[in-house]
């Protein structure tokens, strides 16, 4: 059933590297623009000053020996103050806040791929999130290899050299743990998540997400 927002709504945008989340995040963000509503863009890790700095030590490459559990707990530190900081005040504004990445990104990262279990991380993230859900989640999914293809693409079209952060120079079986898990998350879900085939063409992909919102808002 169709809803008009008379209050902050939040939306969040799940996927592997290289899926093309950023240019949809856009798009939705240009969508409630012409509509006229206001828009907070955001991501995870980061968001806030704090946050950044959580980020550079998350995805830092010399940190390769940081033990999973400190990994999630780093996460659900940076999302504590996010929500606090800007999320929350955000949506008490009535504003539309856009996010890539949430919790959903910690249960698939590191709840699967980093195999600590989706109850541990969800354990957590009930107290770093404060109980805040998202309204709407768009997952974009792709194979992990092609994501990664795709990324090197694009830096040979740009001409730009390619770094990968930390959590990007995993192995494939690491990446493939991470997308079966959103696998998991979208099935427990089916009202909130909703899995877009990242692989078709980005104006393809945004007619789905399009589609999405005006049947939900």
């Amino acid at each position: 059933m169709n809803k008009s927002i008379t209050r902050g709504y939040f939306i969040t945008v799940e996927g592997s590297d290289g899926v093309g989340k950023s240019t949809q995040i856009h798009n939705i963000e240009n969508y409630f623009l012409k509509l006229g509503y206001e828009v907070q863009l955001t991501r995870e890790p980061g968001g806030t000053s704090i946050g950044d700095k959580l980020r550079d030590i998350l995805l830092d490459v010399s940190n390769d020996e940081m033990n999973e559990m400190t990994e999630m707990l780093i996460y659900a530190a940076s999302r504590a103050q996010h929500i606090k900081e800007l999320i929350e005040p955000s949506l008490k504004k009535g504003k539309i806040v856009i996010s890539d990445r949430y919790i959903d990104s910690s249960i698939a990262y590191q709840g699967y791929g980093r195999r600590l279990g989706e109850d541990v991380v969800k354990i957590v993230n009930e107290y770093a999130s404060f109980g805040l859900i998202p309204d709407l989640t768009f997952w974009l999914d792709l194979d992990p290899e092609l994501g990664r293809k795709r990324i090197l693409s694009r830096s040979i079209i740009q001409d730009k050299d390619v770094t990968f952060d930390r959590i990007e120079l995993e192995k494939n079986d690491f990446h493939n743990r991470v997308r079966e898990g959103y696998k998991e998350i979208a099935r427990k879900n089916p009202e909130r998540v909703h899995r877009i085939d990242a692989s078709l063409k980005a104006d393809d992909v945004w007619e789905e997400i399009e589609l999405i919102l005006r049947k939900i808002i």
